[in-house]
């Protein structure tokens, strides 16, 4: 029996790659200590690995930005408008990568970033490759074997990991109509032979596929796409090892498919689909390896051995110890890296921190459940299996857990709770009549620039090197600042800038009762953003209000709208880690009950416009399509339960970014939020043609300008992207906003395209032959 990991975190244990990454960007830093700190990191990540005992460790599981990205570079599937980026004097491949992931804007060189989208259901961003008809591959970047070799040289034969080919291809998106992109796959796979050849050259004995597109729905063509591709493979590399692994979801219909795919071994994620073991050891060729993936890498509670030892069991009785190998589920770059970082008790308790494991000790996890599961398991073993067993019967027990009133609160739910007093039309009059808002209103989507500056006030207090009033007085001082500008520019609804906020779930949750936090839980969101998902070990409910101070004070300064800000319930459960002793829809009504306390306690305080932010509601999609339907519903009553508190007057918003919505348009509907705004700049307007065909019935705010990357856009954009928003929806319906907060970015940048999307509002307002109507 082998023990082995599909991927380990890349962002170092104190975010080291963010860090050089981003003063690198900043010009403070050469290409080479970036290149530096990125080889430490796959060096440390190798040899915890090796430590620990895992038989089969990966490479190529490292990136600077994005693994898809990485595939995208190595595969020369460039796109044109980056071609004077490569020929830019002086520019490494590095930069032309970066300049794809965010953007180019140096001399007269301007280049927008390539789209980004989320990774199945997690909370990591992904770069969309880019395709066009009869599109040509060549191997361009040699990440894959360079780094093989780098862990050869440290005495470590590695697993290199690649995205199969058929994925790879789901992933992307056709630019241009009249074909499939799965027909690619010919003018691809000459260059995944190409990089397996030169493995194999090096020494490599096993190729890691990642194919998590065979966990979901596949048309018959792409069915027989995998077929021939490996089949094609397997007959070009004879001797190397291929290792498939699936995640995230059941193979289900598939199941048939993968188990007939010639590989040697098969991994599948028995976290999220335990139910598809028996299928599959009945599926299973004669010789083929199982990778039991046991492990939960999307989550950090400790593994209950006790339940795991029985799976491995019935896989070992069925296939013998020589063809079950143990392992995560999935990747662990969705995990926190090492939970001995976690050293302030006052921070994460013992009592809680007890019930825990992060990636490091996650790879210690599938080395122990070997052991354990072997014959000649130690006392020491025996050991730990004791001390895993007391430490679940201790969370079992546990009075942090359980909250009676909070149970019953739930269970008292009605229908009457998750409707609004009136339909949207008599909404919108009542809202028109008192908010007195013109066409084309300009608002943004909350959060101004986080500056050194603020953050340090933030680090001093948590030290106590200044009180709490001494906080207030700073954070008050950049509100008043931030109205001011705002006024100044003439936006419309403003905000308060979010500046006493770390991040959007993590400052709610902070003050959500039944939540934890880390000091050192970083995982990676996108590029160098990383986040602190809090998390969520007891019932949840709200002690005090937790917003309404600072967006009254805001609204204070001003004559104008403030717009008060909250993230949603679904949101704030997917971007935390959740509770798995209970379904995710019961700790989500608990939350939304929470914030519906919080929406009228604004109301209640003057705050006629509410926001409540729900970018995770697409990715907590169920990635098979015969579970949307549950989804969708506990989902939609969620955020209507959170909203619907409210008078008819008083107007809520939601926000979504990064997000697909063809299949869930109905149900985006169905949440009924006065006004929505949406990612669209990046895809130039194309998520708008869901809205317009489907007819949706309320206002719309589509992002006219992208704040992932650094680019600052000018206002003829902006009013293009404009008109071919008003070509597919009506003028009466459209808000004018980024496509995203502003958090990440710096004041100069921000402060000039907001300038040029208010320039642009009313250029387009100048446009108008006749007044709208309703």
């Amino acid at each position: 029996m082998l023990t082995q990991n599909l991927g380990y975190p890349r962002i170092g244990g104190q975010r080291e790659l963010k860090k050089v990454c981003e003063n690198y960007w900043a010009g403070k830093t050469g290409l080479k200590n970036v290149l530096t700190v990125g080889k430490n990191i796959r060096h440390e990540n190798w040899q915890t690995q090796k430590n620990a005992g895992i038989d089969l460790i990966p490479s190529n599981d490292f990136s600077y930005y994005d693994h898809v990205l990485d595939h995208s570079l190595m595969f020369g599937n460039i796109p044109k408008r980056y071609n004077e980026v490569i020929l830019k004097q002086g520019n490494e491949e590095l930069d032309l990568y970066f300049a794809m992931a965010r953007g180019y804007q140096k001399d007269v060189l301007d280049v927008v970033a390539m789209e980004m989208t989320k990774w199945f259901d997690t909370n990591y961003h992904y770069i969309v490759p880019e395709f066009y008809k009869d599109q040509q591959f060549r191997l361009f970047s040699t990440k894959a074997t360079n780094e093989f070799y780098e862990a050869k040289q440290l005495g470590i034969i590695t697993k290199p990991v690649l995205i199969g080919p058929v994925s790879y291809l789901l992933l992307g998106k056709e630019k241009e109509a009249g074909f499939d992109k799965i027909d690619l796959i010919k003018n691809l796979l000459p260059v995944y032979m190409e990089i397996l050849n030169k493995l194999k050259d090096l020494g490599a004995e096993w190729i890691q596929f990642d194919e998590p597109f065979l966990s979901l729905d596949l048309t018959e063509k792409e069915q027989q796409v995998y077929r021939d591709t490996y089949r094609q493979l397997r007959k070009a590399f004879p001797k190397l090892k291929f290792l498939l692994t699936t995640y995230f979801e059941r193979l289900g219909d598939n199941a048939a498919l993968a188990t007939s795919l010639p590989v040697d071994a098969l991994h599948i994620d028995l976290v999220r689909a335990p139910q598809q073991l028996s299928g599959v050891l009945d599926l299973l060729p004669e010789k083929t390896i199982l990778s039991l993936g046991v492990v939960d890498g999307r989550n950090i509670w400790k593994n209950d051995f006790v339940h795991s030892l029985a799976i491995i069991a019935q896989a070992t009785e069925k296939l013998g110890d020589d063809r079950v190998w143990i392992t995560p589920s999935c990747s662990l770059i969705h995990s926190p890296i090492d939970l001995n970082n976690e050293k302030n008790e006052a921070v994460l308790t013992p009592e809680i921190k007890q019930w825990l494991a992060f990636a490091k000790q996650k790879v210690s996890e599938v080395v122990l459940l070997k052991n354990l599961a072997s014959a000649n398991a130690g006392v020491g073993h025996h050991y730990k299996l004791a001390e895993n067993k007391h430490a679940h019967a201790a969370r079992k027990s546990s009075v942090l857990i359980h909250n009676q009133a909070v149970k019953k609160r739930v269970a008292a739910i009605t229908g009457q709770d998750a409707e609004r007093n009136s339909a949207f039309t008599a909404r919108k009059l009542k809202q028109l009549q008192l908010l007195q808002l013109p066409l084309y209103t300009t608002t943004t989507i909350g959060s101004f620039p986080q500056t050194a500056e603020v953050r340090s006030w933030r680090a001093q207090l948590k030290k106590g090197n200044i009180t709490q009033a001494d906080y207030d007085k700073h954070i008050a001082e950049e509100t008043e600042k931030a109205v001011k500008w705002q006024e100044e520019i003439d936006l419309d609804v403003l905000v308060h800038g979010e500046f006493e906020r770390n991040d959007m779930v993590e400052y709610f949750g902070e003050q959500l009762a039944g939540f934890a936090f880390t000091q050192n839980g970083w995982v990676q969101s996108y590029g160098s953003r990383c986040v602190k998902p809090p998390i969520i070990y007891g019932d949840v409910s709200r002690p005090v209000a937790m917003t309404v101070k600072w967006s009254a004070y805001a609204q204070s300064l001003t004559r104008k709208w403030m717009k008060g800000m909250l993230t949603g319930p679904v949101t704030i459960l997917q971007w935390s880690f959740v509770r798995n002793d209970q379904p995710r829809s019961e700790t989500c009504m608990q939350i939304a009950l929470a914030i519906r306390d919080e929406v009228v306690d604004l109301e209640t305080a003057g705050i006629k416009i509410i926001q409540i932010d729900e970018p995770a509601i697409r990715e907590g999609l169920p990635l098979r399509k015969a579970d949307w339907a549950t989804y969708l519903h506990w989902a939609v009553k969620a955020f209507r339960i959170s909203a619907s508190g409210v008078a008819d007057d008083t107007q809520i918003h939601t926000h979504m970014c990064y997000s697909e919505f063809n299949d869930i348009i109905q149900s985006i509907a169905d949440m009924d939020a006065d006004v929505i705004t949406i990612e669209t700049s990046r895809s130039q307007m194309e998520l708008l043609d869901v809205f317009a065909g489907f007819k949706y019935p309320n206002d719309i705010g589509p992002g006219v300008y992208d704040i992932h990357s650094p680019r600052v856009p000018n206002r003829n954009e902006m009013t293009h992207l404009l008109k071919k928003a008003r070509a597919v929806i009506p003028e009466a319906q459209l808000w004018v906003n980024p496509d995203c907060g502003l958090k990440t970015r710096g004041w100069d940048e921000a402060k000039k395209a907001l300038i040029e999307m208010v320039a642009a509002a009313k250029e387009m307002r100048a446009t108008i032959a006749e007044p709208a109507t309703i």
